[in-house]
C-alpha cells in the first residue's frame, strides 16, 4: 500500500480509537458486512448477501425511499438477474410503463437508435419502475431472513479503523450515536458518498457538455407521441426526450452545461416555445408548463475512481462510478456491481476472511465494462449532443450511420450495449 494510504489510515484508526474512549454512550452491533447506502447497489447486495446466509447491516440516511428524480429504467440485464432469484414476476406490476424502441425526431424523420424488441432475452424492454417501490420492495422482500437489518435514518459519521483495516462505521440517528463492527464495509452511498469521502477516495471527473431540466408533462386523450415508450428530438440547439410513465410523460430538456440563467431568462414562455420547435405534436402539453418552479435542474456529471477499495472497505455504483444519463444505464451498471461483489465475496464473507486482493477483483471485473460505456457515452454527448446543442438547425442523420442499422449484424449492437452493457452478467450459485 502506497505511503499516502498507510498515513491515511493510520490517521483514520487514531480518530476512532480517540473517539471511542472519548463517546461511551456509542451502542456497538457486529455484522458480517455493513452496506451504507439503500440505493440499488446497496439493497440487492443487501438482499443476495442475506439469502446465502450472511449478517448484513444496510444503513439509509434518509427515513424513507420517496425522493423524486431518482432514475428508474430497469434494463433488461437487471430483469434477468431478479429473474435468477424469482422476484422479477412480483416486480413487473410495480413499473408503469415499457420501453422498447424510442423515437427520435430529426430533420428527415424519425429515426429509432435501438430497438430492444430483437434482442434474445426474456425481457425485451426497459421496465420503468418508481425506485422507491423498487427499494421498498428490495427491503421487504431482504427482511424476511433473519440475518437483515436495515436501519432507516442512519448519518454515518466516521469509518472505524484498526490497524489499518476498515472495520466498520459509527452513525448518528435520531436515538443516539452507534457503531457498526463489520468484516467488511461496502460504500454504496451514491455521487455524493460519504464513505468515499470518508476513506480519501478522489474520483476523476470528465466534463459532460450538457445538464437536464426534468419536469412533467400529462397525457393527453389523443395521444399517439410514442410507440416505443420514449419519444425525443435533436436540433436547433436544444434536445428532448420524454418517457412513458403510466398517466404522464417525464420529460428531459437538454441544454448546455451552465446555462440554465440564459433559458430561465427567456421566460416559461420561451420554453414552451423551444420545446414545440423540435416537437411540434407537444404543442398541446406543454401549456402545462406555468412556472420554472415545475422544473429540477439535473447537474451532468460523469466520474470514476481510480481505487475502488481498502483493507475491509469497498465501494460499488456512483460511490466508484457516477454515470452519465446517456442509455440510462447507471442503475443497471450498480445492480451489476452488486452482483458480482455477491458472486466473488460470498465465500470469504462465510469464511470471515475477506481480503484485499478479493476486493481488488470486484474492481478489476467491474471498472473495464464502465469504462467501455463511459467511453461510450462521452462518444455521444461530445459527437451528438453537444453538436445538437451548438446547432441553429434540426440534425441530420448521416447515411452512413442509418446504413449501420440496416445491416443485421451490426444494428442490435447498441441495443445489447443498453441493455446488457459489453458483459452479461449473472448471479453465481
Amino acid at each position: 500500500m502506497e505511503g499516502g494510504s498507510q498515513n491515511l489510515m493510520a490517521s483514520l484508526s487514531q480518530a476512532a480509537s480517540s473517539a471511542a474512549h472519548s463517546n461511551s454512550c456509542v451502542t456497538v452491533s457486529e455484522c458480517d458486512c455493513c452496506i451504507v447506502g439503500g440505493g440499488p447497489a446497496g439493497a440487492v447486495l443487501a438482499l443476495l448477501l442475506a439469502r446465502r446466509g450472511i449478517r448484513v447491516t444496510l444503513l439509509e440516511m434518509h427515513h424513507d425511499f420517496d425522493r423524486e428524480f431518482r432514475g428508474d429504467t430497469v434494463h433488461p440485464s437487471t430483469m434477468e438477474i431478479f429473474d435468477q432469484i424469482g422476484l422479477a414476476e412480483r416486480i413487473l406490476p410495480l413499473g408503469h410503463g415499457k420501453v422498447v424502441s424510442p423515437n427520435i425526431q430529426v430533420a428527415d424523420g424519425a429515426f429509432a437508435p435501438v430497438d430492444l424488441r430483437r434482442l434474445k432475452t426474456k425481457f425485451p424492454f426497459i421496465l420503468m419502475v418508481p425506485q422507491n417501490k423498487l427499494l421498498d420492495f428490495l427491503v421487504i422482500e431482504a427482511g424476511r431472513y433473519p440475518n437483515f437489518q436495515l436501519r432507516m435514518g442512519a448519518n454515518v459519521t466516521e469509518l472505524v479503523a484498526e490497524s489499518g483495516i476498515i472495520r466498520g462505521v459509527r452513525y448518528q440517528s435520531e436515538d443516539g450515536r452507534h457503531e457498526v463492527r463489520a468484516l467488511l464495509t461496502v460504500g454504496a452511498d451514491g455521487r455524493f458518498s460519504r464513505v468515499r469521502n470518508l476513506a480519501g477516495f478522489v474520483p476523476t471527473k470528465t466534463a459532460p457538455p450538457m445538464d437536464v431540466l426534468w419536469f412533467k408533462l400529462p397525457h393527453l386523450s389523443e395521444d399517439s407521441v410514442s410507440s416505443g415508450g420514449a419519444f425525443g428530438g435533436i436540433g436547433k440547439g436544444h434536445m428532448f426526450i420524454g418517457l412513458e410513465r403510466g398517466d404522464y410523460w417525464q420529460c428531459g430538456y437538454v441544454i448546455l452545461k451552465g446555462t440554465f440563467q440564459e433559458v430561465r431568462a427567456e421566460g416559461i414562455e420561451g420554453l414552451r416555445a423551444h420545446i414545440t420547435e423540435i416537437m411540434p405534436q407537444l404543442a398541446g402539453h406543454v401549456q402545462a408548463l406555468t412556472d420554472f418552479r415545475q422544473l429540477t435542474l439535473l447537474s451532468v456529471e460523469s466520474s470514476r475512481c481510480t481505487e475502488w477499495c481498502r483493507p475491509g472497505l469497498l465501494l460499488i455504483g456512483d460511490a466508484a462510478h457516477v454515470m452519465s444519463p446517456i442509455g440510462g444505464v447507471g442503475i443497471n451498471y450498480a445492480i451489476q456491481d452488486a452482483v458480482v461483489a455477491a458472486n466473488l465475496l460470498t465465500k470469504p464473507l462465510l469464511s470471515r476472511h475477506v481480503t484485499l486482493d478479493e476486493l481488488q477483483k470486484v474492481q478489476r471485473k467491474r471498472e473495464w465494462p464502465v469504462r467501455v460505456i463511459q467511453s461510450f457515452q462521452a462518444q455521444v454527448q461530445n459527437n451528438i449532443v453537444a453538436m445538437a446543442l451548438q446547432s441553429t438547425e434540426m440534425i441530420s442523420i448521416p447515411w452512413y450511420f442509418r446504413t449501420f442499422f440496416r445491416i443485421p449484424w451490426l444494428r442490435d449492437l447498441p441495443a445489447r450495449l443498453v441493455a446488457f452493457g459489453p458483459v452479461r452478467v449473472r448471479l453465481e450459485n
